[in-house]
């Protein structure tokens, strides 16, 4: 039986997250079905130029856990996502502006029809002569369709700062000022913290937003993308069958019903696909080295390409937090 590690808490049972099937009081877990896919993320590596305190991904400029995905390899899934109808491919990583194929990549997914969300920092990567004027020609020639999502974990510069490194926060404004001067469309990616509810942090993003006057809507959740926070040990609640009614929820709202993410690992040979952005490095949860095979995956987290709900960031960013990241 597959089983995930069970981080140590001081009021859990080890037996929670264990069972793909059963909860540690033995009901039976819920599980997702892909009702399309929507939404196909590249992950670019977990290379980054910074190392943030909150990174559930633990991206730095030194952890090549996930390495750098090809153009060449990332167009075969576009293939396959032409012929699935997807409508949307996600770029992120670490920083994607930090892989040398990435702006092909881009290109690539541009040309086909797609719409296209870049998740970045928006420093010293993009901010170089060469990406930025690349951004230029594609945003001229296919801009319609790209959307990039800055991410701003605070609209502090304290609190941000002591996420990212000191000087990341005008580093990042420079850098969304940039993009929002230059007409891209552009969206926002920040943090509720533990002494704000979402009300509060949209309001002080909109006067972050108004000050330097970008063109972004505070009130539209796609333009400001507020996260719940996460972390590895989070104590929350397994997620069983009863869940959705309890919770007035229909599996078809979870971000695994309508994505997927292509991730490669350092050592192997070709990349796999995962079932969302959350769950990068748990061999557990790999589900093929194609989408035609990730929707046929039976056994230990899956049932028929169904994902079952076995672990914490399902619970706490996905059904109970609301969170979705595309």
């Amino acid at each position: 039986m597959t089983t995930i590690a069970e981080p140590i808490l001081p009021d859990a049972a080890p037996a929670r997250f264990f069972d793909p099937d059963r909860t540690a009081k033995g009901e039976p877990r819920a599980k997702v079905w892909l009702t399309k896919l929507d939404t196909l993320w590249i992950n670019t590596g977990t290379l980054c130029n910074i190392e943030c305190g909150n990174c559930y991904i633990l991206s730095s400029p030194t952890n090549d856990a996930l390495v750098y995905i090809t153009a060449e390899e990332a167009g075969r899934f576009f293939d396959e996502a032409e012929k699935a109808g997807t409508r949307e491919i996600g770029f992120t990583g670490g920083e994607p502006f930090l892989n040398p194929e990435f702006p092909d990549m881009l290109e690539d997914a541009l040309r086909r029809g797609f719409e296209v969300l870049v998740l970045t920092n928006a420093m010293q990567p993009m901010q170089r002569p060469r990406p930025k004027q690349r951004l230029l020609d594609l945003k001229d020639r296919l801009g319609a369709k790209l959307t990039m999502r800055v991410s701003l974990d605070h609209h502090a510069r304290a609190q941000h700062d002591d996420e990212r490194g000191a000087g990341s926060f005008e580093k990042a404004l420079e850098g969304i000022s940039w993009l929002s001067e230059n007409g891209f469309r552009l969206a926002i990616a920040g943090r509720i913290s533990l002494y704000e509810n979402e009300s509060e942090g949209r309001e002080a993003y909109r006067a972050l937003i108004a000050e330097h006057g970008w063109k972004i809507d505070a009130d539209n959740p796609k333009q400001l993308v507020l996260f719940p926070e996460m972390t590895a040990t989070d104590d929350t609640p397994e997620i069983t069958t009863a869940c959705w009614g309890i919770l007035n929820l229909k599996p078809s709202d979870m971000m695994c019903a309508t994505s997927r993410m292509v991730v490669k690992r350092r050592g192997a040979e070709i990349p796999v696909v995962l079932p969302c952005t959350l769950l990068p490095f748990d061999e557990a949860f790999e589900m093929g080295p194609t989408l035609e095979a990730a929707a046929a995956a039976d056994g230990g987290m899956f049932e028929r390409g169904a994902v079952k709900l076995c672990h914490r960031h399902c619970s706490k960013f996905c059904v109970l937090g609301g969170g979705s990241c595309s």
